[in-house]
């Protein structure tokens, strides 16, 4: 018998010897040892996906649904944390956008990227609960909710569950990069001046505030001043030139369109470590 066999024996032979609460004991160990590999896979990004602060952490993050500080009032389902999360070629570009915007003094901050399709459910819900006098009025100062859907503001299927949108807008460089979602404190209209409804926001001046469903975000708007029209120009310019379209209703809104993977995911975001 050879030294390898003769071993495997003298285990085995010890092995069976054990009492029978240590047998029990050891076999639940090896059992667990054995499914951590599979337990780990669970937590860890679907295939193609990253976390945007693993590509550029100089990019801002306020991700608003995170929080309480957006239309519908509080942190939407699936959002566990406020994190960025792409499909991996998305962020990358975002990574290029950055860069080009920095000689002319700007940076990027993003407000929303990758949306389970649990909070696009909670976003219809919200909208068809019929209480129309929402506290969050200052999102739609001049619509009814019920009518957002239909107007175009919100998505009943969003690009954002394919990982492959993203809201965002710009800051100036020297802001430092903060992270998670800001606190409520007091605002106003979000088509109102920007010290009306600013609440401490340090993005620059766009004309309206984020996800203000108003004709004023349009875009193109003609409502909007003509310093407001050069930086919602700038932002998207720099966007278009590294793949990202801009939604005409929403001049926040870009979705990339150079990956094949469109398919809607429903994971949780949650915390990056």
């Amino acid at each position: 018998m050879s030294a390898t066999t003769w071993s495997a024996v003298t285990a085995w032979m010890a092995f069976c010897a054990m009492p029978a609460k240590r047998v029990l004991f050891v076999t639940l160990v090896a059992s667990l040892a054995c499914l951590a590999p599979a337990f780990a896979q669970q937590t860890r990004l679907p295939s193609g996906f990253v976390y945007l602060r693993d590509i550029d952490p100089t990019i801002d993050q306020d991700i608003r649904y995170s929080g309480n500080n957006n239309f519908v009032g509080q942190a939407l389902p699936g959002y566990d944390a406020g994190e960025c999360i792409l499909q991996t070629p998305v962020a990358q570009a975002l990574k290029q956008v950055q860069a080009e915007l920095a000689p002319a003094g700007f940076a990027l901050k993003v407000y929303d990227c990758y949306r389970p399709t649990r909070a696009v459910q909670a976003m219809r819900q919200w909208a068809n609960d019929g209480r129309d006098e929402s506290p969050t009025k200052r999102f739609f100062p001049s619509m009814s909710k019920r009518t957002l859907f239909a107007a175009g503001y919100i998505a009943p299927i969003s690009a954002h569950s394919a990982g492959i949108a993203v809201d965002l807008t710009m800051i100036r460089l020297g802001n430092a990069p903060r992270v998670g979602a800001r606190s409520v404190q007091r605002y106003g209209s979000c088509a109102g001046p920007i010290m009306q409804r600013g609440g401490g926001d340090d993005s620059v001046d766009m004309g309206t505030g984020y996800d203000c469903f108003d004709l004023r975000s349009h875009t193109a708007s003609p409502q909007i001043s003509d310093e407001h029209r050069r930086m919602r120009t700038t932002l998207a310019t720099a966007m278009a030139r590294h793949g990202f379209r801009n939604y005409s209703r929403e001049w926040w809104h870009f979705t990339y369109n150079r990956v094949p993977n469109r398919v809607h995911r429903d994971f949780p975001i949650r915390p990056r470590n």
